[in-house]
């Protein structure tokens, strides 16, 4: 891993995510090395060359830059985080995140947190300061395998279920994020059926669901674990990559049909 300590002039970013005012990103880059991540696109802004998952930028002033712009932001909701994840290994060692929830704890803003990572609940304390918090976290697959070959990096999926339980018995508010289901591996009935299944034991009423998406540098990262892992599942993503649409409509179709009968809200 390649880690560089840098200062930011600015943190807290206009977001142009459907619902998020903001995002806050602590980090450049990303330890959790997921194949699929869309994130990628940031390095063509950031001068980094190198493979992703193999670099971090920690912005170590981030704290104190994010007190200095909210002091005249308008009201709005704060993303941790867009494009990185803030609970990422390094946040172990560096604490950034948390040191932008102290900042957030004294303002009257709420806050959305989606992760890949357990350590969120290192900082239930400031969680629940905050006003109207939620947390998210993404879960792909209930198959620990799939998870290490696709996310190798990321907290183990048991560890996730068992994080989102603990928030949910401490109130606060909870979803996760589906996606991206991965085809032939964790998007059939059975598959979604039992991730679903395991949501909801975990106390989670809401999720939000979404189709791999192979265009860009992602499908270079994705087929490599592909060719590697499951050789026999490249002909049927290469037929996939020209048509998503109607593979996403019909795998939406089916994940609300499941939603439906598991009691699960889906967006």
């Amino acid at each position: 891993m390649i880690i560089r300590e840098i200062e930011c002039k600015s943190i807290l970013t206009r977001s142009g995510i459907e619902g998020v005012d903001y995002a806050v990103n602590p980090y450049v880059g990303c330890g959790h090395a997921c194949a699929y991540c869309y994130a990628t696109f940031i390095k063509r802004f950031t001068g980094h060359s190198e493979e992703w998952g193999t670099f971090v930028d920690v912005r170590m002033n981030a704290p104190e830059v994010l007190a200095r712009q909210l002091r005249r932001a308008k009201p709005g909701l704060v993303m941790f985080s867009s494009v990185t994840d803030a609970y990422q290994p390094l946040e172990r060692r560096y604490g950034i995140t948390r040191g932008c929830l102290e900042v957030l704890a004294g303002y009257d803003l709420p806050v959305s947190i989606l992760t890949k990572s357990s350590l969120v609940l290192r900082d239930l304390d400031l969680i629940r300061r905050l006003k109207n918090p939620d947390v998210a976290f993404t879960i792909t697959t209930l198959d620990e395998e799939v998870r290490k070959r696709f996310e190798p990096y990321s907290s183990p999926i048991p560890a996730r279920l068992e994080a989102l339980a603990a928030l949910v018995e401490a109130g606060v508010s909870t979803w996760v994020f589906c996606g991206p289901l991965l085809p032939l591996l964790s998007d059939g009935e059975a598959e979604m059926a039992a991730l679903f299944g395991g949501i909801v034991r975990a106390g989670v009423k809401s999720i939000l669901v979404d189709s791999l998406n192979l265009t860009g540098a992602a499908w270079g990262r994705v087929r490599t674990v592909l060719e590697e892992h499951y050789p026999q599942l490249v002909p049927h993503y290469l037929s996939l990559l020209p048509h998503r649409w109607p593979y996403h409509n019909a795998l939406m179709e089916r994940a609300q049909q499941i939603a439906t009968r598991t009691g699960l809200a889906i967006r």
